[in-house]
C-alpha cells in the first residue's frame, strides 16, 4: 500500500477538497481510501500542495508537436491558417515522431491521464499504443469541394482501420464549417456519430461568423482567391449552421458525447439551443489558444450561467506554447476570478472523463476507482499561483 498527504486533496466528489487529506492507493495506482489525517506530524509524505485526480485533456492536436514556436502570434484564424498550411510538411517523419514523442511524455510526467486527441493522418498511432495514456482519436475530416465528399470519406474510413489495427479508439469526425462543405459536415458526422462521439471546432472566431452570416471577412476572402467552393450563407450563426448539418444525419435529440471545442462566439440562445438537441454535449475551452491566435476568450460567465458541461483543452503546439493543463487552468482563473479551483479542476478532470465516457475509471479520487494522482505545488492559497506546476505522483 502507498500512501500520500497533502493540505489539500480534491476528491471531485465534492469541489471542496479535505484539508490535510491524505490518499491511499495500490501498486496498480488504484485507490483504497480517502479521508483527513489524525495527525500531519505523523506522515511519511505530506506535501504543501493539492492531491488532484489526473487530468483530461479534452481537446488536443498532439501530431503537431513539431510546429512548437513556429507560428507568429496574433494573425486571426485567417492568417493563422495560411502558416499552417506553409509550414505542415516542413520536417521529416523522424523529426515528428521524436516531437510526439516528447509532447506525449510531457503530458503524462504533468499528471495527464486522459486526452481526446485530433489526428489528420497516423503519426501518432504507433505511439499512443505505448503509452499509459489513454487517447480517443477523432479523425479530422477536411474538404471544400462537395463532389470529394465520398473520395475523402473513403480515405478517412481507411485511416479509422489502421488506427483499429493498433488497438486505438479512433472514429472520423468534422473539422468546422469553414473547412468543409456542406455535404461532407454531414457526412463525417454520420461516420462519428456511430462511435458515439464527436468533436467539432465550432465559433472559434468572428471569422467564421463573418463567413457563415454575410460570405464576408479574412476566411472568406482567402477562399475566394483560392477558387474553392464557399460554405453557405445562411444569416445564422455558424452553430446553427452546424446543428442543421447534424439533423441531416437523425433527428434530435442527439445521446452521442458531442464536444464543442472553442465557442469563443457562442450567444446564450447558442447555448439553449445546444442543450436542447445535444443531450450530452461539453465545450472544450482552450483558452491560451484563442488568445494566441486572436487574443479573445470564450463567454465563459454565460457558460456558467447556462449550465453547460465545460472541459479544458491545450490544442497544439501551433497555437500554445506548451501543453500544460495547470496553465490553461490560471489563464481563466485569471480572467474569471469568480473561479475557483475546484471548479476549474472539475473542468479539467471529472467533466473530460464524463466527454469520453470514463468517468467510472478516471475523474474524480474514490474507493475502487483508478484516475492517476497528480500533486499541484505553489498554490496561492487556494487559487493557483504564478508559480503552480503538476507533477504525476502514480
Amino acid at each position: 500500500m502507498n500512501r500520500i498527504a497533502a493540505r489539500y486533496v480534491y476528491t471531485l466528489t465534492s469541489r471542496t477538497p479535505i484539508e490535510n487529506g491524505y490518499v491511499e492507493f495500490d501498486d496498480k495506482g488504484v485507490i483504497l481510501s480517502v479521508g483527513r489525517c489524525a495527525d500531519v506530524a505523523a506522515e511519511p509524505s505530506f506535501f504543501d500542495g493539492a492531491i488532484v485526480p489526473g487530468f483530461v485533456n479534452a481537446h488536443c492536436h498532439v501530431e503537431l508537436s513539431y510546429l512548437k514556436g513556429m507560428f507568429r502570434k496574433g494573425t486571426g484564424m485567417a492568417g493563422f491558417i495560411d502558416q499552417i498550411n506553409e509550414l505542415r510538411d516542413f520536417k521529416t517523419a523522424e523529426e515528428k515522431m521524436a516531437d510526439i514523442r516528447a509532447a506525449m511524455d510531457l503530458l503524462w510526467n504533468q499528471g495527464v491521464q486522459a486526452m481526446a486527441d485530433i489526428s489528420n493522418c497516423a503519426d501518432t498511432f504507433p505511439l499512443k499504443v505505448l503509452s499509459p495514456m489513454y487517447t480517443r482519436t477523432f479523425l479530422e475530416v477536411f474538404g471544400t469541394e462537395p463532389r470529394d465528399c465520398n473520395a475523402v470519406m473513403d480515405s478517412v474510413t481507411k485511416l479509422q482501420e489502421e488506427a483499429r489495427s493498433y488497438g486505438i479508439d479512433a472514429a472520423p469526425t468534422p473539422h468546422a464549417c469553414y473547412t468543409m462543405s456542406p455535404q461532407l459536415v454531414s457526412a463525417a458526422s454520420a461516420a462519428g456519430l456511430k462511435s458515439g462521439f464527436l468533436s467539432y471546432h465550432s465559433e472559434e472566431s468572428d471569422e467564421e461568423e463573418q463567413m457563415i452570416r454575410s460570405g464576408s471577412g479574412p476566411m472568406w476572402d482567402n477562399r475566394v482567391r483560392a477558387g474553392m467552393s464557399t460554405p453557405p450563407v445562411t444569416g445564422r450563426s455558424s452553430l446553427e449552421y452546424f446543428v442543421d448539418r447534424l439533423l441531416e444525419v437523425h433527428p434530435a435529440p442527439f445521446p452521442e458525447h458531442i464536444l464543442l471545442v472553442h465557442e469563443c462566439c457562442m450567444s446564450a440562445e447558442g447555448a439553449r439551443l445546444v442543450k436542447s438537441v445535444m443531450k450530452n454535449a461539453f465545450i472544450a475551452l482552450c483558452p491560451l489558444s484563442n488568445i494566441f491566435i486572436h487574443n479573445t476568450l470564450p463567454p465563459v460567465r454565460m457558460m456558467r450561467e447556462e449550465g453547460l458541461n465545460i472541459c479544458i483543452g491545450t490544442d497544439s503546439l501551433s497555437s500554445n506554447d506548451d501543453l500544460n493543463m495547470v496553465d490553461e487552468m490560471r489563464c481563466l482563473q485569471e480572467n474569471f476570478p469568480e473561479l475557483d479551483l475546484g471548479e476549474l479542476l472539475e473542468w479539467a478532470c471529472l467533466n473530460g472523463a464524463r466527454f469520453l465516457g470514463k468517468d467510472d475509471i478516471i475523474g474524480t479520487i474514490e474507493e475502487g476507482k483508478c484516475p492517476g494522482l497528480v500533486l499541484i505545488e505553489g498554490l496561492n492559497g487556494r487559487g493557483l499561483g504564478k508559480e503552480s506546476k503538476s507533477r504525476r505522483i502514480c
